[in-house]
């Protein structure tokens, strides 16, 4: 009888040592990828809320005072939204800045009395808008990643 001197194969150990590198491996890049994402996503909201600062700034040279909209409650963010569109849309100028905004974040751009056009956060939440006589600014405020107005994650203009 022979015997051979190699033997060829893979043993099981060797098997669930590569998968679980791979896993790890997998794991890793998941999680950068979500990272990655969610800086872009936030790039973007940072780029909103300039060209939104920059149309306020418009509208107050034009109308000599910023939309008011003194209610802070967020629940009623899509009315605020709504209204700070309108607003901006009357001035020539914002009008011109409104219309660089990405069109994903701009729905019923061209918007009926039922349904108003509003501004959205990349995160797919309407943004709140809220200025009282008096303020130096106007403020903005995105709900963040995690959709839900009132938390820490909560991103504003100011």
């Amino acid at each position: 009888m022979k015997r051979y001197k190699y033997k060829y194969g893979v043993t099981l150990v060797e098997i669930l040592a590569v998968v679980a590198i791979i896993a790890i491996l997998a794991t890793m890049v998941i999680g950068i990828a979500a990272r990655i994402n969610n800086q872009s996503k936030e790039r973007c909201l940072e780029s909103t809320f300039a060209l939104l600062d920059s149309a306020l700034q418009e509208y107050c040279e034009c109308a000599g005072k910023f939309p008011e909209q003194p209610e802070k409650n967020f629940t009623n963010a899509l009315i605020h939204s709504a209204y700070l569109y309108r607003e901006l849309n009357l001035m020539p100028e914002s009008r011109k800045i409104l219309g660089r905004i990405a069109d994903s974040l701009v729905k019923n751009e061209y918007g009926t009395a039922d349904t108003p056009p509003e501004i959205y956060d990349p995160w797919g939440t309407v943004l709140d808008y809220g200025y009282v006589p008096g303020d130096n600014f106007p403020e903005l405020v995105s709900a963040g990643p995690d959709k839900i107005f009132g938390t820490a994650d909560d991103i504003s203009s100011k």
